[in-house]
């Protein structure tokens, strides 16, 4: 085998990678974004319908269908373009190879250990706070109209921002790292049809931001004292302080971490 064939062969495999990193990112946004999941599945209907159609020789449908195809293209970039613009921005702020901080053991315990001590007094309290974790998707567009801290995290320093006279009380908290980056940041609420409408802004800010990042959300409900985390587009409610301590621990672990335990688990079955 000679170098040229080499080359060729490497060119191939790399052209294979390339699509499938796409196809890998593109799925794992339009996944959060439930308006484009459902553009997605009439888009698969249509084209399941259009074989059945060409099977069954179904002519006036499948006239139908391919004016449908031909121009639906065009209607769903401008009936969708919001949608369309938001799963792209969400690509644009992905870090392929990972911005945030990788934490030590120490510094992740520490992390848990001052977010659980502020949640702890801001829940006995009945003080609102929502605190967002950054981790792979950037939180940047959020950060810059926030007010910046840059500041170690601690649980005092989460007391006094969301000590109710303060002025950054109803904005949300970001953290990178061990660290507290701003403070009010203004997050845009879901629009989830399904989302109790109980829930107040900062739960739906919490799962607006869970929606379309993989950032973690911690929400302490100021009319109740109850504890909820968002993640992955979903908002965990009501949890008790044991959960949302272990909920929080789970999630901030790295993805090989939790790779190699789940491994060793396995092994231990066997």
């Amino acid at each position: 085998m000679n170098l040229s064939a080499i080359w060729d062969i490497f060119t191939k495999i790399l052209d294979i990678c390339f699509v499938w990193i796409a196809f890998y990112y593109i799925l794992k946004n339009v996944k959060n974004n439930i308006k484009m999941v459902l553009i997605v599945k009439g888009v698969i209907l249509i084209l399941i319908v259009k074989v059945l159609s060409d099977l069954l020789d179904l002519y006036t449908v499948g006239v139908i269908l391919e004016y449908a195809i031909q121009w639906g293209p065009l209607a769903i970039i401008v009936i969708f373009q919001p949608e369309i613009r938001s799963v792209l921005e969400s690509l644009g702020r992905t870090q392929l190879l990972g911005r945030h901080k990788i934490l030590t053991v120490d510094e992740r315990e520490k992390v848990v250990y001052e977010i659980m001590r502020s949640v702890e007094y801001l829940r006995k309290n009945r003080i609102g706070a929502l605190i967002v974790i950054e981790r792979e998707i950037s939180l940047e567009e959020y950060i810059k109209n926030a007010t910046k801290v840059y500041a170690d995290i601690s649980d005092s320093l989460l007391e006094t921002i969301f000590f109710p006279n303060s002025p950054l009380h109803d904005g949300g908290v970001i953290v990178q790292g061990d660290r507290i980056t701003c403070a009010g940041a203004v997050f845009k609420t879901s629009m989830n049809p399904n989302v109790s409408k109980r829930l107040g802004t900062r739960h739906r800010a919490a799962l607006g931001i869970a929606e379309e990042s993989d950032a973690i959300a911690l929400v302490v409900s100021e009319e109740t004292g109850r504890l909820s985390i968002a993640v992955d587009s979903k908002l965990h409610y009501n949890l008790d302080y044991d959960e949302f301590r272990m909920m929080l621990i789970d999630e901030l672990k790295p993805k090989m971490e939790v790779f190699f335990e789940a491994d060793e688990s396995e092994g231990e079955d066997e």
